[in-house]
């Protein structure tokens, strides 16, 4: 392998062509370097050439640097990469936003080449320590995660122990919270996040009579207004290791993935953003798997009528706005129910 193929490799991004050639400029002698004129083609390129860095422009037509930056961390693909907002010095920046879509660093226009090399420099270097101990960080925890993982399934199957459901829907269900919350622009390590606390959403089932979980018919007035206390008994018993990020958020998926976005949900009937994002996100994952899965009192739907309710019910039961991604994802999502199919 000669000397130029094992330089780091950036991708810089900016649509004005002359910036490009001063990145350009700077970096050669010791990078090689990527150019992109929009965002769509920096996402392109990044997911091909896997860059060490990317210098990102934020102020670009059609789609902005924060909202590549967004679009680059919910991309499992290009999740890991840092990223440098590039900013004239007479643009009005929000940094905090800078740093909560997830870059690292920022430098100003007209750049200055000795700073631009330094932070490359000092970004890919964090950024290969940060790897290597993320590597070390995984072997020693691995069989931590591995009980993790089982005390995650045991009380999502505890759940339903006595319903008509099969654990498949479990995590078939939270495969699809996952894929959403992606393409809602959470990182992929939140993303990851959600997608294990939602497998806990209905663990508060487990306080309900199996006589109502397993009717097979439709649910009497009285016994539906048994059913629903399963929301706030699962958030009390997530509520219990709430200190930890992942049991905080499973247990307001609990409380909250049968509220409705127009108010006439349960159990308290929030409505609009009232009703955590998380929960919003699992709302419809579940409504979508419920609807494709065989039940005692029901055959199961075909996914186009199921993608249909929920286009149908963005504005009234659904985010619309998730509701549209969850469209917009509607290979993803077929993906994941055939591999979960396999294991059913």
């Amino acid at each position: 392998m000669n000397q130029i193929e094992q330089r780091k490799t950036i991708l810089a991004v900016d649509d004005t062509p002359e910036n490009l050639d001063i990145i350009k400029g700077i970096l050669i002698p010791e990078f090689k370097v990527k150019a992109a004129i929009n965002g769509k083609m920096a996402i392109k390129i990044a997911e091909e050439q896997n860059p060490s860095l990317i210098l990102l422009d934020i102020m670009m037509p059609e789609m902005d640097g924060y909202d590549v930056c967004r679009r680059l961390k919910s991309n499992i693909k290009t999740a890991s990469i840092p990223i440098i907002f590039v900013t004239a010095m007479s643009e009005t920046v929000d940094e905090k936003k800078g740093f909560d879509v997830g870059g690292v660093d920022y430098i100003t226009k007209p750049v200055n080449p000795s700073i631009v090399q330094a932070r490359v420099r000092t970004h890919i270097a964090m950024a290969d320590q940060q790897r290597a101990c993320e590597l070390m960080v995984e072997i020693r925890t691995k069989e931590l995660q591995k009980s993790q993982r089982a005390a995650i399934r045991m009380l999502g199957e505890a759940g339903h122990y006595n319903d008509s459901d099969t654990g498949v829907h479990i995590w078939r269900m939270a495969a699809y919270a996952g894929a959403l919350a992606r393409a809602a622009g959470w990182s992929v390590r939140d993303a990851l996040w959600l997608e294990m606390a939602a497998a806990m959403h209905d663990s508060g089932k487990i306080g309900i009579s199996d006589s109502i979980l397993k009717a097979p018919r439709k649910l009497t007035e009285e016994e539906f207004n048994e059913m629903k206390k399963h929301s706030s008994i699962g958030a009390r018993i997530l509520s219990i290791s709430s200190d930890t990020p992942l049991f905080k958020t499973a247990a307001e998926i609990a409380y909250g993935h049968h509220e409705k976005w127009n108010g006439s949900g349960y159990p308290q009937g929030l409505k609009g953003e009232e009703i955590p994002e998380s929960a919003r996100i699992a709302a419809v994952a579940d409504v979508f798997d419920a609807l494709t899965m065989k039940r005692p009192y029901k055959e199961p739907w075909s996914t186009e009528k199921a993608f249909a309710t929920i286009k149908q019910e963005a504005g009234i039961h659904f985010d619309p706005k998730l509701a549209t991604y969850f469209l917009d994802i509607k290979d993803e999502i077929l993906h994941l129910k055939d591999v979960w199919a396999d294991k059913e």
